[in-house]
This record gives structure tokens, C-alpha cells and sequence, in this order.
């Protein structure tokens, strides 16, 4: 029986990828760093920042690393108050979910002062009151360490549970924990997030397969609205 919706925040509630991308690249430019849309999906989409800085700027100290990550998101978020709006379909999904009574939750790689911006912006803040955030756990994504915390915090076993994700990263975190994940993709092409393991890939949830999967999951649906 499904019980519960968990769902990644950046590229999937809403997409933000274009934003991050325009950010990272006008900050690593000042070091002189160059780089397109496909360098940008292998080696920061769905990572960690520290991660993200250590493999680009090695020389930086950790301190330095983590101020330019902070200066990187507090820029993100100036550049996304005026932008953010849920993604298409999501808000249906969520109030029909809320009619089923299905548990549901955040996890995500974000900053924590990211999650809180954008769920208070899209006005989720209240409708999710569990979110994990994997800076304040041991492994982040694409570990399925995340997930793992996500489906104890919500009491729920992966085989009652369906994930929604946008990044490949996303994919391994929340299939390596045995979840049935459906890819979103605003930030990587249909075929990659399904050679990651997506069991179907929409590019946004007002797609009809959404219903279909959802209904062969053994699940009876209502007909969302869309």
C-alpha cells in the first residue's frame, strides 16, 4: 500500500537549475573558471558544495571553501526570491496526496538555509514538516543514507514509498534504498536519469504517466485535476 511521497527540493519542486547555473558561473569566473551546461550536470548537479569546491578549487583551505559555498547560495537565493514557483503539477500532487493521507517529505542535498528559503517562498514551508538535509548527515546523495533517515523519520518501508528526483545523484541515492523513484527531468536528459535507475522520467508532474505509474503501483487514484 502506499503511504508516502518523498520528494527532492532543488529541480524537482521547483526548477532552479537554470538560477544555480547562471550563479556558479558568474562566481567561478572571478577564478577564473570557465564551463558549459554539460560540465555543470557531471560536476555539480546534486552534489554538496564542499564537494563541488574541493574538486574544482582544491587549494582552497576548507574555511575558504565553505565561505565561498555560503557566498554562492546567499547569492542563489537574492537571484531566486524573484523567480521560484512550483514546478507544473506539483501543488496538484501534493493536495492529492494529502486526500490519500500519504506521509511526505523533503530530501535533499540543500543547504539548510536553501530548503527553508524555498519552501517558505513556494509556500510549502508548513506542508513539510519533515525534511532531511544530508549536510547534517555522515553521506550525503548519492549514498541512499538520506533516503534511509527519510523513509525511518516518516515510519514507512521503501517498497510503500515513491521518490521524486531531478538529478542522477538523486536517482542512486533514493533507488539505492529500495524506492521507486520517478525522474523529473529539469536538469538531465530522460535517458540518463533512467540509466540511473528511474522507473519513469516526466518532465514535470502534470504528465498523465504520472497518474498511470502511480495507478499500476497497486494504488488506487483519484484523477488529479491537472
Amino acid at each position: 500500500m502506499l503511504q508516502a511521497l518523498l520528494f527532492d527540493l532543488d529541480g524537482t519542486l521547483a526548477d532552479t537549475d537554470p538560477i544555480h547555473f547562471q550563479t556558479w558561473q558568474d562566481i567561478l569566473r572571478e577564478y577564473g573558471l570557465e564551463f558549459d551546461h554539460a560540465f555543470y550536470q557531471t560536476h555539480f548537479s546534486g552534489r554538496l558544495n564542499a564537494a563541488i569546491v574541493k574538486d574544482l578549487l582544491p587549494h582552497l583551505s576548507l574555511e575558504a571553501g565553505k565561505q565561498l559555498g555560503d557566498y554562492k547560495e546567499a547569492e542563489y537565493r537574492k537571484r531566486a526570491a524573484k523567480q521560484l514557483k512550483p514546478l507544473g503539477g506539483l501543488l496538484e500532487v501534493l493536495d492529492w496526496a494529502n486526500q490519500k493521507q500519504l506521509k511526505q517529505a523533503v530530501v535533499t542535498n540543500a543547504p539548510k538555509d536553501n530548503a527553508q528559503f524555498m519552501l517558505q517562498v513556494l509556500g510549502l514551508d508548513k506542508h513539510f514538516t519533515t525534511v532531511v538535509l544530508a549536510e547534517e548527515l555522515e553521506k550525503g546523495k548519492p549514498d541512499p543514507m538520506p533516503y534511509q533517515v527519510g523513509l525511518e523519520l516518516l515510519g514507512v518501508s521503501p517498497v510503500s514509498a515513491v521518490a521524486f528526483e531531478d538529478s542522477l545523484t538523486g536517482v542512486r541515492s533514493a533507488v539505492g534504498a529500495g524506492i521507486l523513484t520517478i525522474g523529473v527531468a529539469t536538469t538531465h536528459e530522460p535517458q540518463a536519469l533512467m540509466a540511473a535507475g528511474a522507473e519513469l522520467v516526466v518532465n514535470d508532474l502534470t504528465d498523465p504517466n504520472l497518474e498511470d505509474l502511480l495507478h499500476c503501483f497497486g494504488r488506487e487514484m483519484n484523477t488529479i485535476a491537472l
